[in-house]
């Protein structure tokens, strides 16, 4: 070999070199939610087939700046340096060019970080006959992506949204230490599944860009921004970007959802127009879960995870709405429909025996 022949093949190297950003689980129990409301139509979203076992997500760029997603079948490879990463450790994700699935054009997944010395990260040129690049879902409007991101952001900040809850209604947090309040008196099922809730949004429950939806809003419309900056140095320090999957971009305008029992479409008490329909809207994805009860979703559909004191949390999604809930407390129900809005399900009679249901169903995190 040449001098010549030497330095193309180091610029070949080099150019087919990934920088590895940052890494995902794309699993039946833990899978971006941004990509779907279930394990398989995440899946489609990067064109692969639901494997049982799942995937793992490399997303970096070559030494042009390209961005890639290296899909691979060692999911505990994966596992392991998201781990580390999360603790602060510095781990090299290298995959075997065996276990290697797919290397995909793109990235599906909002990244704000780009790799050190190398051109701004751009799409590869797909060529006449290759596929087009990943692009993350569009989450400049409330909808399906969404309201999904927004049931994580929940669920990751459950207990300073519980907490915000009125007693009286709600009853008080299982392990608060104060007497139990019984919800109210009188109520049918599921009769208060849009009470009103006082300052339930945390400042910190989302993070992210997207400033053109407006500021995160507590319901006496404080402005609240996100608190997390995911746009510093980490990758010089050895540690990589995570896509905070279970967050949503600020400026969604989250809040909690008035009553809209009697709900004319009038502005609410906090300044926010309640749609139409809020509560049957409620009442749709709790008759849709008890319809998981008899006939099997996708999997992946309804998730369990760890929650304190022995209870599981549970994730839930369906056509047009998403649930969080704790088997041991209440739940929270996002509506397509009712953009930015969360709704509180108090724990009536009929409650705990769906959610102990469906965490018997539910896929769990090996």
């Amino acid at each position: 070999m040449t001098g010549t022949d030497e330095a193309e093949a180091a610029a070949t190297t080099t150019d087919e070199a990934l920088y590895v950003l940052t890494a995902a689980l794309l699993t039946p129990a833990q899978f971006p939610s941004v990509l779907g409301d279930d394990y398989p139509e995440a899946c489609a979203a990067l064109g692969l087939g639901p494997y049982s076992q799942g995937y793992g997500l490399v997303l970096g760029q070559d030494g042009t700046g390209a961005r890639w997603t290296v899909v691979v079948d060692d999911v505990s490879l994966v596992a392991v340096a998201i781990a580390s990463w999360d603790c602060g450790m510095e781990y090299d994700l290298s995959p075997d060019e065996r276990t290697v699935v797919a290397a995909l054009p793109g990235w599906p997944l909002e990244l704000v970080v780009a790799a050190p010395n190398v051109p701004a990260p751009h799409d590869p040129d797909p060529g006449p006959e290759g596929p087009s690049p990943l692009t993350p879902p569009d989450t400049s409007e409330w909808g399906p992506a969404q309201r999904r991101l927004g049931a994580d952001a929940v669920a990751l900040q459950w207990s300073t949204w519980r907490e915000q809850l009125d007693r009286d209604t709600f009853g008080s947090p299982p392990g608060s230490g104060d007497v139990e309040h019984a919800p109210g008196d009188g109520e049918a099922p599921g009769a208060s599944a849009n009470s009103v809730a006082e300052n339930a949004v945390p400042g910190d429950a989302v993070v992210g860009a997207a400033e053109e939806t407006g500021p995160i809003r507590r319901t006496d419309d404080t402005t609240a921004p996100g608190k997390r900056d995911r746009t510093d140095d980490s990758t010089a320090s050895g540690e990589r970007d995570r896509p905070d999957a279970s967050a949503p971009p600020s400026g969604t305008g989250i809040h909690t959802g008035g009553d809209t029992g009697t709900d004319t479409g009038a502005d609410s008490a906090d300044g926010h127009r309640h749609a139409d329909g809020e509560e049957a809207g409620v009442r749709r994805a709790l008759t849709a879960l008890h319809g998981y009860l008899d006939s099997a979703p996708p999997v992946g559909r309804v998730r369990s995870t760890f929650a304190p004191g022995g209870a599981r949390t549970l994730r839930a999604d369906g056509p047009g709405w998403s649930l969080v809930a704790r088997t041991d407390d209440m739940a929270f129900v996002l509506l397509d429909g009712c953009p930015g809005d969360v709704h509180p399900v108090a724990r009536d009679e009929e409650l705990p025996d769906l959610l102990q249901a469906l965490d018997a169903m539910a896929v769990r995190p090996s």
